[in-house]
């Protein structure tokens, strides 16, 4: 019998974003009516729009939700990497993620060149934090650990990653 090996090794989240972790809470991830699941390929123009995320857990803790590209701007030199998508804080358990405070604002996928890995990771916070988070000053060379680091966040209770890449122009005659 072949061990279950975890999609978050193999697609190299765990080493290029967040460090091991035992997944503790729930997380569905949805553009429009296309589920996300770890590997999964998404077109960027179905991910123009944020996705629908709920979060389980419990009604009483508060979820801080960040979402990055590892890969930008190319996966063979990701000299720019994490590139930061968005940033949400206090979003209470058991509901979504629309209901939290956006720290910044929503950027989809919009890889120039490769096969992109865009990772959506969910931290459980000790307490809310209205007003005490400013955006980061660039988007690009973001790092996850170190804004958890910085936070006090732990370890992410909760990551799904999918892949994209650059769709075809479309040819007119």
């Amino acid at each position: 019998m072949a061990a279950k090996v975890d999609p978050l090794v193999v697609g190299r989240v765990i080493g290029d974003v967040v460090d091991m972790f035992v997944p503790s809470v729930t997380m569905s991830v949805h553009f429009g009516n296309k589920h996300v699941t770890n590997g999964c390929d998404i077109k960027p123009s179905i991910a123009a729009d944020p996705p629908k995320i709920t979060v389980g857990g419990h009604a009483a803790d508060l979820y801080t939700l960040v979402m990055t590209d590892p890969d930008a701007p190319s996966p063979s030199e990701p000299n720019m990497r994490e590139w930061v998508h968005w940033i949400v804080t206090d979003i209470p358990g058991c509901t979504n993620v629309a209901r939290g405070n956006e720290v910044l604002g929503y950027v989809g996928p919009r890889p120039p060149v490769g096969i992109h890995r865009y990772i959506l990771v969910l931290f459980r916070q000790k307490a809310p934090m209205p007003g005490i988070l400013q955006p980061p000053l660039a988007r690009s060379h973001f790092c996850t650990r170190a804004f958890a680091h910085q936070l006090d966040l732990g370890v992410p209770v909760a990551t799904v990653y999918f892949n994209a890449h650059k769709e075809p122009a479309n040819r007119k005659r």
